[in-house]
């Protein structure tokens, strides 16, 4: 029943994309649906982007681990990030009527600036939608008992997301992502329910973890830590601010409003449901001890999967599945979708010189299906955690595209000059801590970013100088 379950909602999730293919039209609808989705889809569009596998199987083994203060990157920096674009950046971004984010930086700091930021934009979804491919092997996997392998399912789990993205892009996004989202919102509601019955209550949970020291949120006073804590909490939750799939969702939007409103309620739905799967994982621990401990030695990615397939009836076993798989999914299509727009709108595009409307949509969906051959090839041949994929996705945007955005928006002075000292700074500077002291006082990404808003500084007030 719960294998043939998972067909049928497959099945669903690709006729609800194929149909929503049917609304594009040009290059427009494709990246960011023609500017037309109310509040609802809006939200639902940046909850469940943002809900994948990291936030179900990475971010509540990673508690277990660590309490709070190994999730300070997911879902404290990712929620706020959210929250911040919401109330700093939608609307400026929204009045410029762009295509991308990486038009941004060319209208602000010219061609060179652009090609940059775009390429590590770009780079930094190889990580992210390599994790969502690696969460859907393992989910067939074990769906299966291993009839399909990991691998094996790594490449159908991809295929399957291919093929809605590619035909619909952002009008598919926007609709299976909103199925989605229902079929997350109730089936994690109902499986805490479940699960906390078994647990001795959500009180026994709690009062269990609390007894244990997981809810400790705040670094000690020693510089090491704080400066660890401190990079975690920034590299998602400024890192993924100058992102193409959370800019196409202020994009979307039917207006300004709708795009400030939706990134907000987006960003707070997010943080409150991350905390379901945080909450099932403890309940693991409770209920089979033995288990979550071996587990945790081997590969923690599997307790809740083992939790729901040996704790629970089917039912339940369904309505997990089906959550974890459209957590999974709506972050997979956007999260490819979003990098093949980039790349072809800001990097494929001017090099080829004039394309027309209906060329530039072939185009766009060319690269879609080239980076989802790629990221299923560095999926296949990665051992980092999911957690991990997903943290260290982030990095690069953080030292290379952030602070040209801010100060941009926020900044007269800011010129091309300023841009180009921050990216050369940043990135160079977090690139050699990375290879040469990864494990140092400083962690290289915090560093690198120190080092940008630097840069962005010297060489703005340089240039502003050498002008007087």
């Amino acid at each position: 029943m719960l294998i043939w379950f998972v067909m049928l909602y497959l099945l669903i999730s690709i006729g609800i994309g194929l149909y929503a293919a049917t609304r594009v039209h040009s290059a427009k609808d494709y990246a960011v649906a023609g500017r037309s989705l109310p509040l609802y889809i809006v939200t639902a569009t940046v909850f469940a982007t943002w809900f994948g596998s990291e936030t179900v199987l990475g971010t509540s083994a990673t508690f277990l681990q660590g309490g709070l203060k190994g999730i300070v990157a997911d879902p404290f920096g990712a929620s706020m990030c959210l929250v911040l674009v919401g109330l700093f950046f939608a609307r400026r971004l929204y009045r410029m009527n762009l295509l991308t984010i990486g038009d941004y930086y060319r209208q602000r700091y010219g061609r060179t600036v652009e090609l940059l930021t775009s390429l590590a934009i770009v780079a930094s979804y190889l990580g992210w939608v390599s994790a969502q491919i690696t969460a859907l092997g393992l989910v067939f996997s074990l769906l299966t008992h291993g009839s399909i392998s990991a691998h094996d399912g790594m490449i159908i789990g991809a295929g399957i997301v291919l093929v809605y993205t590619l035909f619909g892009g952002m009008w598919s996004v926007a609709f299976t992502v909103f199925f989605q989202m229902i079929i997350i919102v109730v089936g994690m509601l109902y499986i805490g329910w479940v699960v906390s019955g078994y647990a001795g209550g959500v009180g026994n949970v709690v009062g269990h973890a609390q007894a244990a020291g997981k809810f400790q949120f705040w670094p000690r006073l020693e510089t090491r830590d704080i400066l660890a804590f401190s990079a975690a909490w920034v590299t998602m939750m400024f890192g993924s601010i100058p992102q193409q799939d959370v800019f196409q969702r202020v994009m979307s939007a039917r207006s300004e409003n709708i795009a400030v409103t939706g990134a907000v309620l987006g960003g707070s739905l997010y943080f409150l449901f991350a905390f379901i799967p945080i909450f099932l994982a403890y309940s693991a621990l409770l209920i089979d001890p033995a288990s979550v401990s071996a587990l945790l030695g081997t590969d923690p990615q599997h307790i809740l999967p083992d939790l729901i397939l040996n704790h629970t009836p089917v039912f339940a076993q369904v309505m997990f599945f089906g959550a974890l798989l459209s957590a999974i999914m709506s972050t997979a299509s956007g999260t490819l979708l979003a990098p093949s727009v980039t790349f072809t709108e800001n990097i494929l595009k001017p090099f080829i010189g004039h394309l027309s409307d209906r060329h530039l949509l072939w185009a766009m969906r060319a690269v879609v299906v080239g980076f989802a051959c790629i990221v299923t090839v560095f999926a296949l041949n990665s051992g980092a955690s999911i957690y991990k994929m997903v943290e260290n996705a982030y990095k690069v945007t953080l030292v290379a595209a952030f602070v040209p955005l801010v100060f941009g928006l926020y900044w007269k002075r800011a010129n091309t000059r300023g841009a180009l000292f921050a990216i050369v700074a940043g990135v160079s500077s977090w690139l050699l801590l990375e290879i040469f002291h990864p494990d140092g006082l400083w962690p290289p990404q915090l560093f690198g970013l120190l080092m940008s808003l630097a840069g962005m500084l010297v060489g703005s007030l340089i240039s502003r100088k050498h002008s007087a």
